[in-house]
């Protein structure tokens, strides 16, 4: 079993940056065939996807709305992978899940695997 944790999350400016991080633990482990993925869930919204990444080789899908402002990647080990968010817009206020599946899909359905969330708060 693994266990997801984020960090990183608060509140900033418009234009500001954040960096969120994504933790795994527990007895079980993330495999390299393992896709790793951001979503969040605005207030009133349902959950969407942020940004994917493929443990294995890389490839990575943005959303369009985070698309040159949002850059995603994973540390050397399987135990981590970061969020790097620059040019915050208000409307980006979430709360940011981190999640592990193993189909390369950004339907946040498909995802077994997630953390409890950190919020996200940009003022305007």
């Amino acid at each position: 079993q693994v266990w997801l944790t984020e960090y990183g999350g608060g509140s900033t400016q418009a234009g500001g940056s954040l960096r969120l991080s994504c933790v795994a633990s527990g007895p079980g482990r993330i495999v390299s065939s393992s896709i790793l993925g951001w979503f969040r869930q605005r207030p009133g919204k349902e959950r969407e996807f942020v940004a994917i990444i493929r443990w294995r080789g890389g490839s990575i899908i943005y959303a369009d709305s985070v698309k040159g402002r949002f850059t995603i990647s994973r540390g050397d080990s399987k135990n981590i992978m970061y969020l790097q968010m620059n040019d915050l817009k208000a409307d980006d206020t979430a709360v940011y899940h981190c999640a592990v599946g193993s189909e390369y899909t950004t339907n946040h359905l498909s995802y077994k695997t997630w953390g409890q969330g950190t919020q996200v708060n940009v003022a305007s």
